[in-house]
C-alpha cells in the first residue's frame, strides 16, 4: 500500500464541474460544459443561460496563495484599466463574492477559476500596425501595474527563479554527472552575472504579466487587446517581460527587426522605456529562453512524458546557447 496521489496529472470530468461549481455562482444552470484545450492548465468552454465562459482548472502547483495573489492583480487591473485601450479577462465574481474555488481531484485539490469569455482573433502580430496597437496594450498594462498595491506575498521574476532554479530542475532531468552539466553550469552563471550587471545600471522593474508572448496571451478586437493568462504575474524587469514578445518564434526573420521597432514605438507613445532597458531586452531574451527550457522539464512528469526530451532535445538547446557566446570555453558533450 502507498500514501502517495494515485495520479498526478487528472483531466476532470465535465460533469463533475457542472455539478460542483454550478451552483455556486449567479448565472443559472450551466447548460454545457467542454473540454477546450489542455495546456499548462485545463480550459473548459461553459455555456449558461447568461452567456459563455472559460473555465480554467489549475495544474496542483497553482495553490490558494498563488490564487489569491492572481485574482487580488486582476481586481486592481479591472478598475485601473478601465477606459484605456488594453483590458483582461475579467474572472467572474461567484455568489459569495469570491473569485476561485478550491475542488478536488486525484491528485489532491485544484484551483478552479470562472473567467468572462472574451470575442476576438488571436492576431499573430505580422504587421507594423498591430505591432504598434500591442505595444500601446503592453504599456497601458505596465501603468495600471505601476498603481498596484499588493500586500500578499509573491515571489519575484529575479535571476534565482528564472536561471537558478531552472538550472537545477535541468541538471536534475539530464543527471549531474551528464558531460553538458557543466557548460550549462558555465551559460547559466554567464547569464546571472550578465543580468547583475545590467541592473546595477538601472533597469524598470516592476508587477509584469510574466508570459506575454503575444497571441496566446491576448485577443485583439478592432485595435483593442484584452489581455489574460497571469498565472506567472510577479514582479520583475519590464524588458523581460518584452523580451517574451521579441523572441518569439511566429514572426517572419525578414521584417522581424522592423515590427520589433514598430512594438516598442506603440509603448513609447504611452509610456517610457529607456535605452538601457531596450538594450537589456536581447539579454531577457537568452534568459528567456533557458527558463522556458527548464518549463519543458517541469512538465515531464504529468504532461509531456520524457520520449521527446532526451539528447536531441538537449543538444538542439546547447547549440542554441553556445551561438550566444556568453561562455568562450566550455566543454562540449
Amino acid at each position: 500500500m502507498t500514501n502517495q496521489p494515485m495520479a498526478v496529472s487528472s483531466v476532470l470530468a465535465p460533469d463533475y464541474l457542472m455539478n460542483g461549481l454550478s451552483g455556486q455562482y449567479e448565472l443559472g444552470p450551466w447548460a454545457q460544459c467542454v473540454y477546450w484545450l489542455r495546456g499548462l492548465n485545463d480550459t473548459y468552454r461553459v455555456q449558461t443561460e447568461k452567456g459563455t465562459y472559460i473555465l480554467r482548472i489549475y495544474r496542483q502547483e497553482i495553490g490558494k496563495k498563488e490564487a489569491a495573489y492572481e485574482m487580488e492583480l486582476l481586481g486592481q487591473l479591472e478598475e485601473l484599466l478601465a477606459g484605456s485601450e488594453a483590458s483582461i479577462a475579467r474572472p467572474v465574481r461567484k455568489a459569495d463574492g469570491t473569485r476561485y474555488s478550491v475542488i478536488a481531484a486525484p491528485e489532491g485539490e485544484r484551483i478552479a477559476v470562472l473567467f468572462e469569455y472574451v470575442e476576438g482573433v488571436e492576431n499573430r502580430l505580422q504587421d507594423e500596425e498591430s505591432c504598434y496597437a500591442f505595444g500601446q496594450s503592453a504599456a497601458q498594462l505596465h501603468l495600471a501595474m505601476d498603481r498596484v498595491r499588493l500586500e500578499l506575498p509573491r515571489r519575484e521574476l529575479n535571476t534565482e527563479f528564472l536561471v537558478e532554479e531552472s538550472l537545477q530542475r535541468i541538471i536534475r532531468h539530464i543527471g549531474k554527472e551528464h558531460p553538458a552539466a557543466v557548460f550549462l553550469r558555465e551559460y547559466a552563471d554567464a547569464l546571472q552575472d550578465r543580468v547583475a550587471s545590467a541592473a546595477a545600471d538601472g533597469l524598470d522593474w516592476g508587477i509584469c504579466h510574466g508570459d506575454m508572448h503575444g497571441n496566446n496571451n491576448a485577443v485583439e478586437t478592432g485595435g483593442r487587446y484584452t489581455h489574460f493568462d497571469f498565472e506567472w504575474s510577479a514582479p520583475g524587469w519590464r524588458a523581460y517581460d518584452l523580451a517574451q514578445v521579441r523572441s518569439r518564434k511566429r514572426q517572419s526573420a525578414d521584417n522581424k527587426e522592423q515590427l520589433w521597432q514598430a512594438l516598442l514605438a506603440g509603448y513609447r507613445s504611452v509610456r517610457s522605456f529607456s535605452e538601457k532597458d531596450e538594450q537589456a531586452v536581447e539579454l531577457f531574451v537568452l534568459v528567456r529562453r533557458f527558463w522556458i527550457m527548464s518549463l519543458d522539464v517541469l512538465f515531464v512528469p504529468t504532461q509531456s512524458g520524457a520520449l521527446d526530451y532526451g539528447e536531441d532535445w538537449l543538444n538542439e538547446f546547447l547549440e542554441e546557447f553556445r551561438s550566444a557566446g556568453l561562455v568562450q570555453h566550455a566543454s562540449h558533450t
